[in-house]
């Protein structure tokens, strides 16, 4: 489904080299986690693949069921299916969460969006991730705390059903049970829709223990250094980098 081709990714208009050659496949139905410290390019390789204005590709290619989308603006990206849990989710003033959802639907499928059954898929969905209602109708994550954008962001996921998800730390900010609800939501979505593919990224194998990997990735120095399955990752949680030859 996605296939990353010696990517190299730079903050745009400096020098600064993120990710340097970068390759990695994940093919349909498969769960892959990004983990690794602090600084190391995690959200800078989930940014490069969604498209953001802030970076820059230097070379290499973003292939995505077999088209090269290296150069899609990032409704383009969005309009294929690839959808992106924000680390740090947007408020936008003025823009309700139900005609943000209703726009960005009628966008992705070319069909206006049937009013009464949204509102009633709407009010279905949030109780699902543990939002009220009355959410709905309040500018887009305006006042809302850390978890609730998340659950927001979870929420979006289940309306706008993408083919590919990428996870950016969506445990950071949520408590335990928060955290059940949102993968509990997201592993059932994986149900109804088995040929969907996942990239987490994550510090912390907490997130592991709800939504289980196929592969999990070390990124250091720009570059994926490390690979194995879900042991890696309780590996690194006991011993940390070093003891498994990484030099964080």
């Amino acid at each position: 489904m996605l296939k990353l081709e010696n990517l190299s990714v730079k903050v745009k208009d400096t020098d600064n080299l993120i990710l340097d050659n970068l390759n990695l496949n994940i093919n349909n139905s498969e769960v892959h986690v990004i983990m690794g410290p602090n600084g190391t390019g995690k959200s800078t390789l989930s940014k490069a693949i969604m498209g953001h204005y802030k970076f820059d590709v230097v070379s290499g290619n973003i292939i995505f069921n077999d088209e090269d989308i290296t150069n899609l603006e990032v409704n383009e990206r969005a309009k294929k299916g690839i959808f992106l849990c924000m680390q740090d989710p947007t408020v936008i003033e003025g823009v309700t969460n139900s005609e943000f959802l209703r726009t960005a639907r009628s966008e992705i499928t070319g069909e206006k969006v049937n009013l009464f059954k949204f509102i009633k898929d709407m009010e279905s969905s949030m109780k699902d991730v543990g939002l009220d209602s009355s959410m709905l109708h309040r500018s887009l994550n305006s006042g809302f705390s850390g978890g609730e954008k998340k659950k927001n962001e979870v929420l979006q996921l289940k309306f706008l059903q993408p083919k590919f998800i990428i996870l950016d730390e969506l445990d950071s900010g949520l408590d335990v049970d928060s955290l059940r609800i949102a993968c509990e939501n997201i592993n059932n979505y994986i149900k109804e829709n088995p040929e969907t593919s996942v990239l987490i990224i994550t510090h912390y194998p907490r997130i592991l223990e709800y939504i289980k990997p196929d592969y999990v990735h070390i990124l250091m120095d720009g570059k994926i250094q490390k690979t194995g399955d879900y042991s890696l990752a309780e590996q690194i949680e006991k011993d940390g980098y070093k003891m498994i030859g990484i030099d964080a």
